[in-house]
């Protein structure tokens, strides 16, 4: 893991197998990875500096600082993926510039689209071989898009396959950018029905959990929304961060004075079961988490998004709502209820229609807004807890 307040070694904590007859689950042994296996790293990329790096990095080519302006100005605001486009620096100066700050990174070596063309998942290739996701999804109001901040995911939660596949490396910073300026370019190309647009909405859902890189994502929210030309220029507001709880990592976010709205992976109001749900809360309790989210939209003005997977007999009962209602109500939070989206082999499944009814009635009951999510992206295995590209050739 990235972030120096996290654990460096691996916890054994039990997980959860499969469902029971009650709705419990049956306990086998699971693995929490905290510290990605040491890798090559990915050739240095503008996305990976700050604006003063970039000119230092120029100027130790031998080139003028500005360049490093005009080079972020083309990679940021241009949305340029090719050099010649690059026309207002010397052919040679620009060559030698990109060779060095603009290596390619990620080749898509596969696309996926549903809805009608308006949900793209690409499976991208890094320069190890590495695979890992995105989602570009369009609305008629916004776009949004779903990044991917590690290759696989270490917290081995059961009914993930993203968890289920392991943790192979933690991406870079500009890695994780990147997928947010390919689905821009691919938007602003009119690539996406609807004609040309733009990326309003940035979610670190798609695989890994973000706070165990702590380092590149926040790193990568920089890029995403400094403004133009030294990033991507969008509002922190609009960028969403979710966690299973690593409480001293919330902590540590919740100190960088940022506006993004954090996520936080719950599933169970109840230890017993989360602990079996959600590996982590072996480790810090649904209290100690709730209290640092608390914490976070204290510090940020931001109300915490509770995403809750819906479980056939395993967490949807109305018991468990009311728990969670009397947890919640006062705060500043929202609660997604996302039906379980289907896993190759998962015996799990979607709770029944009236059992999410009645979830969503008792929790309105204590005052607590809820949603329940749109499934985009189910038909080509792009929904949430379902990206699991392998992570090697």
């Amino acid at each position: 893991m990235s972030a120096t307040t996290e654990p460096t070694a691996a916890a054994e904590p039990a997980a959860a197998a499969e469902t029971a007859a009650e709705g419990t689950v049956k306990k086998t042994p699971a693995k929490l990875v905290f510290a990605a296996p040491r890798r090559a790293k990915p050739p240095r990329h503008l996305a990976d500096l700050t604006t003063a790096e970039r000119r230092e990095a120029v100027a130790a080519l031998g080139e003028k600082p500005f360049r490093a302006d005009q080079l972020s100005r083309h990679y940021f605001t241009r949305l340029a993926d090719d050099p010649a486009q690059m026309t207002d620096l010397p052919a040679g100066v620009r060559d030698r510039l990109a060779a060095e700050l603009l290596p390619s990174l990620l080749t898509p070596v596969r696309e996926l689209a549903c809805d009608g063309g308006t949900t793209l998942k690409t499976v991208w290739k890094a320069f190890d071989g590495v695979l890992f996701e995105s989602v570009l999804m369009r609305y008629p109001d916004r776009a949004t898009m779903c990044v991917s901040s590690q290759a696989g995911c270490g917290m081995n939660c059961p009914f993930c396959a993203t968890g289920q596949a392991g943790l192979t490396r933690n991406l870079s910073t500009a890695e994780i950018v990147e997928q947010v300026a390919a689905g821009a370019r691919t938007l602003a190309r009119g690539r996406v029905p609807g004609g040309p647009g733009r990326v309003s909405n940035i979610v670190f859902m798609g695989m890994g959990e973000p706070l165990a890189n702590y380092k590149a994502v926040i790193g990568a929210v920089r890029r995403i929304t400094d403004p133009a030309p030294a990033g991507l220029g969008i509002s922190q507001r609009s960028v969403t961060v979710s966690t299973v709880g690593l409480v001293p990592a919330i902590e540590k976010l919740a100190a960088e004075g940022m506006s993004v709205r954090l996520a936080l992976s719950l599933h169970a109001p109840d230890d017993e079961l989360r602990d079996e749900l959600v590996p982590i809360n072996n480790r810090w309790k649904v209290g100690e988490v709730l209290d640092a989210a608390w914490a976070y939209a204290d510090r940020s003005g931001r109300r915490v998004s509770i995403e809750y997977a819906l479980i056939k007999d395993v967490n949807d009962q109305a018991w468990r709502a009311d728990l969670l209602g009397r947890l919640l109500r006062g705060h500043l939070v929202h609660v997604n209820l996302i039906p379980l989206n289907p896993t190759p082999g998962s015996k799990w499944t979607a709770s029944r229609p009236q059992d999410e009814r009645e979830f969503v009635r008792r929790l309105e009951a204590h005052g607590v807004p809820v949603t329940v999510r749109d499934t985009r992206g189910r038909e080509i295995d792009g929904a949430c807890g379902q990206l699991a590209a392998a992570t090697k050739d």
